[in-house]
């Protein structure tokens, strides 16, 4: 049997995107930061995210039915870590600025890319609600230096354009 610090340990060297997570309803804003997010298929285009069901913002994204994907750049580290604390929804959007596309979850307007999707499946394994989620709407920036997580801190990668 695996113990469960063996198996987080190993998966600390697992380098990992960080993204900020977002959905929007009538109970209001909520996000989180992940780095369960993964490419399921192109046809149709589908993400799946993973989040803790123990989570205060669980219930919020399961009665929404939508989210959006914020992949985090290498200057938006005080914003995944705002995500990632016990802040209230409020003082976490307060963080950047946002915007909506089609679903109307937030989007972060300088994310690498932004993937607004509709949740068409929820499936619970362990401590873990598994978002399989249709993209809708995607929104790239300029900007080409990635946040990242490796080793349990943050690190940059990416290449300057060259024209």
């Amino acid at each position: 049997m695996i113990e469960v610090t063996d198996f987080r340990n190993a998966m600390s060297l697992l380098t990992s995107a960080v993204s900020v997570i977002t959905t929007a309803g009538e109970s209001g804003r909520y996000g989180f930061t992940a780095s369960a997010v993964c490419s399921v298929t192109d046809t149709p285009p589908t993400l799946l995210v993973c989040m803790n069901t123990a989570s205060s913002s669980h219930v919020h994204f399961v009665n929404n039915k939508i989210l959006t994907v914020n992949v985090l750049g290498a200057h938006h580290q005080d914003i995944s870590n705002a995500f990632a604390s016990r802040l209230s929804p409020a003082e976490r959007f307060a963080c950047g600025t946002w915007s909506t596309l089609t679903t109307g979850a937030p989007v972060l307007d300088d994310a690498l890319v932004s993937f607004d999707c509709e949740i068409k499946e929820i499936q619970t394994v362990g401590t873990h609600a598994i978002f399989m989620c249709r993209i809708v709407a995607i929104q790239q920036s300029e900007h080409n230096h990635s946040l990242v997580y490796f080793n349990r801190a943050y690190h940059y990668i990416g290449q300057t354009k060259v024209l």
